[in-house]
């Protein structure tokens, strides 16, 4: 029988793509663990939606994307190129272009909004901010170790991509958002 623990963590320490060795507490570790921590919030959107869901396929997609994300953060930016994973070249444009569609689907966005409302929608807000803190946490590796410009702007657009589906999915639900304040921008006078 093989065990699941090596025990090799026990110390603080765990190893990254190439073999070195960091603390648990490095950010490249903080970082992956809040990329790791999205992958698991989007399986759980999925499980809440109709295995032939329209969203169902390309949600999967991104979270295979995350997976090679997470090798890639893993990877020290001077052995990068050699991991064999890597992105599609399409992979930002094809979450802008989902926005998109989802947004010109959806009432024009004014208000700051509670999450909530349909348990879909409560976890693709809860999507939207981990995204954001893996963004923070990316960005924070990046002033110490290059991380690869897509993966900066993937993560990014993710975040808004959930914010587009949440209100997406609240109004095909029929069920009306609950506000809290106008943007700032609406009361700005030219």
């Amino acid at each position: 029988m093989r065990r699941i623990y090596t025990r090799t963590g026990d110390k603080g320490m765990t190893a990254i793509h190439g073999g070195t060795r960091v603390s648990k507490t490095d950010i490249r570790i903080e970082a992956n663990g809040c990329i790791d921590e999205l992958n698991v919030a989007i399986g759980l959107v999925r499980s809440f939606m109709p295995i032939d869901h329209p969203w169902q396929n390309d949600l999967k997609t991104i979270q295979l994307n995350l997976m090679t994300v997470m090798s890639l953060v893993a990877t020290p930016a001077e052995k990068r190129d050699q991991n064999p994973n890597h992105l599609p070249e399409n992979l930002v444009e094809e979450i802008e272009s989902w926005i998109d569609l989802a947004t010109a689907q959806s009432s024009a966005s004014e208000y700051f909004i509670l999450p909530g409302g349909t348990p879909v929608s409560a976890f693709l807000h809860q999507c939207r901010v981990i995204a954001r803190r893996a963004e923070r946490r990316l960005w924070q590796l990046h002033e110490k170790d290059t991380v690869p410009e897509v993966i900066l702007r993937y993560i990014n657009r993710l975040s808004d991509l959930f914010f587009a589906l949440a209100r997406h999915e609240m109004q095909s639900a029929g069920i009306d958002e609950e506000r809290w304040k106008a943007f700032a921008y609406k009361r700005i006078k030219a």
